[in-house]
């Protein structure tokens, strides 16, 4: 799509694009339906390590693409299919199964807050804004939407950033914990780039299967079940494990392949 734009700023890396930049990358029906079965296809690429998310231009994603919403919630049926679509695209994101990281400048509004906090890390530059306003539309936010806003802020700062449905700037949410970090405008993309290149060089699997076992905590697991305890015994016979150890014993850098 060219809304959707993937390519490889580093073999093992992938980028995927929100491109609308006339319409600060809002996302459209289209791109809501689509990219379940984007995520599904990079997933599926065993040379990838890690997915940076950004938007094209000076935004990240002012949300769901307003020109729409007479026709997409023009009857409750309506209204339901795009919210089925859009929790979609929102749960295939949030259980990709590599690290993924927003890389966020100018507007980070209503959807495209969702996006960025279905994504294990959210860095940012100073121009970025951050709101999540139903309340504005006379709409309610999803409770699952909720639940990963509360996970990454805490009840406190949940409650003023969705009763209030204000704008807050990038260091304001950096210290609500909104954002991880928070760099210089021309600083952005190399701060990211260095971060996930550091990641690219660690265990696959075991990114894998640490990330499945925060997934399933903040689901609301809270104690080992058996297939928690057959991922981390499974951990020991992994090829991973072998060269890691071995990289380890020889003093030089671990190749996971």
């Amino acid at each position: 799509m060219d809304t959707l734009l993937i390519d490889r700023p580093d073999p093992a890396i992938a980028r995927l694009t929100l491109n609308q930049p006339a319409r600060r990358n809002a996302l459209t029906a289209a791109m809501w339906a689509a990219l379940p079965g984007l995520l599904a296809g990079l997933a599926a690429d065993k040379s990838l390590r890690a997915l940076i998310v950004t938007g094209a231009g000076d935004h990240f994603a002012a949300g769901a693409d307003i020109t729409e919403f007479e026709t997409l919630y023009a009857t409750a049926e309506s209204a339901a299919r795009i919210s089925a679509s859009i929790q979609a695209a929102f749960n295939a994101l949030a259980d990709f199964p590599l690290p993924t990281i927003a890389m966020i400048r100018g507007a980070c509004v209503g959807g495209g807050s969702g996006v960025a906090l279905c994504c294990d890390l959210r860095f940012a530059d100073t121009t970025a804004k951050f709101a999540i306003t139903p309340a504005k539309l006379g709409l309610v936010y999803p409770f699952g939407d909720i639940a990963r806003l509360i996970d990454a802020v805490g009840v406190a700062h949940a409650r003023d950033i969705l009763l209030s449905a204000r704008l807050i700037k990038a260091k304001p949410a950096r210290k609500m914990g909104l954002v991880h970090r928070v760099v210089g405008v021309d600083a952005l993309e190399d701060e990211v780039m260095d971060y996930v290149r550091h990641v690219a060089t660690l265990s696959p699997e075991s990114l894998r299967v640490t990330k499945s076992m925060i997934n399933a905590y903040a689901r609301g697991q809270r104690a080992d079940t058996p297939d928690t305890d057959a991922q981390f015994l499974a951990g020991f016979s992994s090829r991973d494990f072998g060269e890691g150890f071995r990289a380890f014993l020889e003093k030089r850098k671990p190749d996971f392949g």
